[in-house]
């Protein structure tokens, strides 16, 4: 019965206030991605484009979603959404300038569709991965709730992508902390040929939504009227009340799930019953018995927006293909690429007095001195709140900025780095601490792909710092010992911090704060409560991707960073015979290689020290750059010391085996003497 309630709206509009010419503009916005698509599919079987993605047949969905949010509300939409970005004034030159990958498009050529954002039009374009894109919807929400901003935020999904697990982080997420954020479900049937059959048991998708406690809605998704009075209606009580509700439009594809793949996978009788259903066409019909469209205006029109694309696709493809510029590509990696000073400049020099802190201290009271530089900044993780953490680097910050700002959260990293993200892009500044680093591996899609990239590919800079407690050393095993710093090493856009003492811990902890990049701060567990030293009071910071140099010598240089220094410094001491530059890098990427290739170059033997394993590890791009750069300098071959390619062991005697800090004093040795 239901199921047929939702049939028969497909095809019965109610008007309800609108007047004629609301109705016409509903119309005119509904037909325009329409006869924009006709044109790329035209255009494809041209070969005058490569790839598209149709939504048609989708159309009310999205134009009934972007007419019912406020001009100044975030929409974050999908691959088949032409329908918000028309709706909300995009101009349609810049559509095609983008699709096909010229510079009038929004991300100078390095992504295609509807992979970009735009503050101007508040559009927050997806990644390829799908659900991340939920994560990133609760974090703009987030945003305006705590601005007690009468707001909400309205993001896509698929049918398909509800399987995945950052669907289900978000949107309970979303519940916990009652998010205004609507959540639009485009049930067309399919996730490319595999039906819902296969996708999931539940009937409604809008089912699941009563085991995170939300509220939901079904809406048939072809009746334009429908879906906008229903937004409408959602997004006016979300105002008033913050909370997220799911919505379920159901509609249906009658393209491939790109023009490549074709529709034969899908039964001719579902595909034409869903085609009596066709959202433009039942909407153009109904206008028509009503009186309100005469077939000159309908005429009219169709005309006026055909002439109108001919000529922004002629205009578009008559650009000036893009311009490889190697400097552009990589000055936009970052919002704030790394441009080093004068040596030992700190960025802000402190100007009070040291006490004696210990590490766990210093970046304690980091985060302390942040918060109160940037009233913007949300600190998020598991059990940070009440608790402090699970090493107490928090205890006391809830008590002083209140649990808004220090937010408990639900075991969803993936969703809580999604909404630094989004908090970021409204404006706002977030940590998100993992509570050991091992644990990152949960949300690696947002940090590698969404963090990183965001501001190459639209200039929409990623102002979120992750805290990573790490290293081994205490018997924790496998799953909490890791030195993970490698896997992000390699990913261009992201800043990897890892101070050694308790100074560098809070200066560059403040720095990270200040930078408006994504930013992986490590920290050793180890050094947390073992390690003291003189720390200024208040607010100072150090330069990112800049090295200090701790010890000179004529012998050879010791590259290394974290645990490593302090191993280094112990062997030292041990051999006062050896006179070595110490190097401590703090910052890994981007590294120092100006102080590390001056040094080597003036030593000519290096060994690179890290606690992470051997294989790669960061300690093989740096001995790589010192043979390519300092080749004729050298006088023997560089060394690394690494801890053995396994996991990290458990017991006490294999963990020592594990570890390189044995091996580094018979490595010190042999090199000063090659």
């Amino acid at each position: 019965m239901f199921q047929e309630t939702i049939d028969k709206k497909q095809l019965t509009f109610e008007r309800k206030k609108l007047t004629d010419a609301e109705l016409l503009d509903i119309y005119e916005q509904l037909l325009r991605p329409r006869l924009i698509e006709e044109k790329m599919l035209s255009m494809l079987r041209q070969g005058r484009i490569s790839k598209w993605f149709s939504g048609i047949g989708q159309e009310a969905v999205a134009v009934g979603s972007a007419i019912a949010m406020l001009p100044d509300e975030y929409i974050l939409p999908m691959h088949r959404n032409l329908g918000t970005f028309t709706t909300r004034g995009v101009p349609m030159g810049r559509l095609f300038s983008q699709f096909q990958g010229y510079a009038n498009g929004f991300t100078k050529g390095r992504d295609r569709s509807f992979h970009f954002g735009s503050q101007e039009y508040k559009m927050v374009g997806m990644i390829s991965h799908l659900g991340p894109q939920l994560g990133v919807a609760d974090g703009i929400a987030l945003a305006h709730k705590l601005r007690k901003e009468s707001k909400c935020t309205l993001v896509f999904t698929g049918d398909g992508a509800t399987s995945e697990g950052d669907f289900h982080e978000s949107v309970n997420t979303a519940a916990v902390w009652d998010l205004p954020v609507i959540i639009v479900v485009e049930n067309n049937g399919y996730g490319l040929s595999t039906p819902s059959s296969e996708q999931f048991r539940c009937r409604y998708i809008s089912d699941k939504a009563l085991g995170y406690g939300m509220e939901s809605r079904v809406v048939a998704g072809n009746n334009i009227l429908e879906v906008m009075h229903t937004l409408r209606e959602v997004a006016e009580s979300i105002r008033r009340r913050p909370r997220p509700i799911l919505v379920e439009c159901m509609t249906f594809r009658m393209r491939g799930h790109e023009e490549a793949s074709g529709t034969k996978y899908v039964p001719k009788e579902l595909m034409a019953e869903w085609e009596k259903k066709d959202p433009v066409a039942n909407y153009e019909s109904w206008l028509v018995e009503e009186g309100i469209l005469s077939e000159t205006v309908k005429d009219a029109t169709h005309n006026a927006i055909k002439q109108e694309i001919a000529h922004e696709v002629e205009a578009a493809f008559a650009e000036s293909p893009v311009k490889a510029e190697l400097s552009v590509e990589l000055n936009d990696v970052y919002a704030k690429p790394i441009v080093l000073g004068d040596r030992g400049k700190a960025v802000v020099e402190p100007v009070a007095e040291a006490k004696e802190m210990r590490f766990v201290d210093a970046i304690s009271d980091g985060l302390r001195e942040s918060m109160k530089r940037h009233d913007n900044l949300v600190l998020m993780g598991q059990d940070i709140a009440d608790y402090g953490g699970a090493f107490k680097v928090t205890d006391g910050l809830m008590a002083e900025f209140g649990k808004d700002r220090v937010r408990n959260t639900p075991l969803c990293e993936s969703a809580i780095l999604g909404a630094g993200l989004g908090l970021s892009i409204n404006g706002m500044k977030s940590m998100v601490e993992m509570q050991f680093a091992d644990f990152v591996s949960e949300g690696m899609t947002q940090i590698c792909n969404n963090l990183a990239k965001t501001h190459w590919r639209w200039g929409q800079n990623a102002d979120v710092v992750v805290r990573m407690p790490t290293g081994a050393g205490s018997g924790a095993g496998p799953f909490h010992s890791q030195s993970n710093e490698a896997w992000f090493f390699k990913t261009p856009g992201l800043k990897i911090v890892y101070p050694s003492f308790p100074y560098d811990a809070k200066g560059l902890l403040c720095a990270a704060f200040d930078d408006p990049d994504p930013v992986m701060y490590f920290e050793h567990k180890n050094l947390y409560r073992s390690l003291s030293g003189p720390v200024p009071e208040g607010w100072y910071t150090l330069p990112i991707g800049e090295a200090a140099l701790l010890r000179e010598g004529t012998d050879l240089s010791i590259i290394t960073y974290g645990m490593g220094v302090h191993w280094a410094l112990e062997a030292l001491d041990a051999e006062p015979g050896i006179s070595a530059d110490l190097i401590d890098l703090r910052t890994l990427l981007p590294w120092d290689r100006e102080r590390v290739l001056e040094s080597v170059r003036k030593t000519g033997k290096a060994l690179v020290l890290h606690e992470d394993t051997l294989t790669g590890g960061i300690g093989g791009e740096i001995s790589a750059t010192i043979m390519e750069e300092c080749f004729n300098s050298m006088e023997a071959p560089v060394v690394r010391i690494a801890s053995i390619d396994t996991p990290v062991p458990f017991s006490h005697a294999l963990e020592a085996q594990f570890l390189p800090k044995e091996r580094l004093k018979a490595a010190l040795v042999k090199l000063a003497n090659f």
